[in-house]
């Protein structure tokens, strides 16, 4: 004889309920996800972005514009205290302030760091970022993702920057049209003398050069007191 029923029997029909019930809020979830999502899924169940997420920028558009070398060392770790150090110096990117002096802070404190697996080049290029501000902050972010590789393609960047053809033509000039005032003391105007130069460190003189330079500009005078310390004319010995 058939059985009177047209289904089977739901012998747990509390669960079945439970399940049902548990399953519709878990769909009505993913209903709300969605709608809330700048992301939505296609018929073809492929994502799809809205307008608005195609100009919005999200943090994984940005980049560093160094592309660090690889360190044979695993435990690279730069110290609060080191970053501080460099944090002491920073440049703003103003007309007034050195470039050059910069660099050779920043050097300083770099040389004081030295750690096996890591090369000298890779702890300046970590370190630099921390010691700019302001302009000269919102110019190195302004580089082209992984432009830089090295310390000097670095260091090249920033002196075209902060000391572009314009300001070392000045510099030149400066340099070449030096000359010693009638009140102005024989040490001052040395002192005069080496300000240039180390405004422009990459003149390209030599030590002999320099000294040569120098006496050329002084005046007649002291030119004279000059050779008569040093037994004769100075240029000539």
């Amino acid at each position: 004889m058939g059985s009177p029923f047209l289904y089977e029997p739901d012998l747990e029909i509390e669960r079945t309920f439970r399940l049902r019930r548990k399953r519709q809020r878990l769909e009505e979830q993913r209903r709300k996800a969605r709608r809330a999502s700048p992301i939505m899924t296609g018929g073809d169940g492929e994502q799809r972005r809205t307008l608005t997420d195609f100009v919005t920028s999200g943090v994984q558009d940005i980049t560093s514009s160094i592309a660090h070398p690889s360190m044979e060392a695993n435990n690279f770790e730069l110290k609060l205290c080191l970053i501080s150090m460099v944090q002491q110096s920073q440049l703003g990117g103003t007309s007034l302030e050195d470039p050059n002096l910069h660099l050779s802070v920043f050097l300083e404190v770099c040389d004081t760091l030295k750690l096996n697996g890591v090369s000298t080049s890779a702890i300046r290029l970590h370190l630099f970022p921390f010691s700019l501000r302001d302009k000269a902050r919102a110019w190195f972010h302004s580089l082209p993702p992984g432009c830089i590789t090295t310390w000097d393609e670095l260091t090249r960047a920033f002196l075209a920057k902060f000391i572009p053809s314009s300001k070392v033509a000045i510099l030149r000039n400066q340099i070449n049209n030096f000359t010693q005032k009638d009140d102005e003391k024989l040490y001052e105007a040395w002192e005069q003398f080496k300000d240039l130069l180390r405004l422009y460190p990459h003149y390209g003189l030599q030590q002999w050069m320099i000294v040569q330079a120098f006496y050329n500009k002084l005046t007649q005078s002291r030119r004279s007191t000059i050779d008569v310390a040093a037994g004769g004319t100075l240029i000539n010995r």
